[in-house]
């Protein structure tokens, strides 16, 4: 019943095809989202998700995400509030209906920042989103930046490094991803994103021209 209720409503939804952007924390997903809404803030809009998680420093509430308490977000769930959600480290995060909604609302490409298990669960809605994934050159390398955030505990890196070198493996596996990029030099991987996208991109400015 709830998943034929997803596909009743992404159905009904109008807009640019959407884009999923998935890859383990500490990968660069952040960073790259930003550049790209920087260069094309009249292209995309993001899909901004809900968390129980305490906000790190400089993140804001409703443009990093939607800092809630877990009281708020299982009571949506329950409700059939959100497209998809998970656990880690203790902290809820999920992607509410109408984040996607408000975005396409704009004729915007939505841009949904969520995890192995969100991929999972929209592939069997509709949605019909052109799926990216954002890895790490290494294990290595991912654990270096994660300890130069230093904003995580010595038990949050290690979640987050097994959670990884799962996610790495998800990437690989076939029909999974449009494209995986292996962020090893943040200019060369933006290139490599502006390039993936480029065809919706396109089509959202000359539909914008039009208007």
């Amino acid at each position: 019943m709830y998943m034929r209720h997803f596909i009743r409503l992404f159905s009904a939804m109008a807009g640019p095809r959407p884009v999923v952007f998935s890859g383990p924390s500490g990968a660069g997903k952040s960073t790259l989202l930003k550049k790209l809404m920087s260069e094309y803030d009249s292209v995309f809009g993001f899909s901004v998700s809900h968390t129980t998680r305490k906000p790190r420093p400089g993140e804001q509430n409703g443009i990093d995400y939607h800092f809630v308490s877990r009281e708020e977000m299982q009571a949506g769930i329950n409700n059939g509030d959100f497209i998809e959600n998970a656990e880690f480290s203790g902290n809820l995060y999920g992607t509410s209906k109408a984040a996607v909604q408000a975005v396409q609302a704009k004729n915007l490409i939505c841009i949904l920042d969520i995890d192995m298990q969100g991929v999972k669960n929209i592939k069997q809605t509709d949605l019909n989103p052109m799926y990216i994934s954002i890895q790490p050159p290494s294990l290595e390398v991912l654990e270096e930046r994660l300890r130069g955030r230093k904003t995580e505990s010595e038990e949050s890196v290690q979640k987050r490094l097994r959670a990884a070198k799962v996610d790495m493996e998800f990437s690989k596996e076939p029909n999974v991803f449009d494209v995986v990029i292996v962020n090893n030099n943040l200019e060369e991987a933006y290139g490599s994103l502006k390039q993936a996208l480029h065809e919706e991109i396109t089509k959202v400015k000359e539909v914008k021209a039009s208007s």
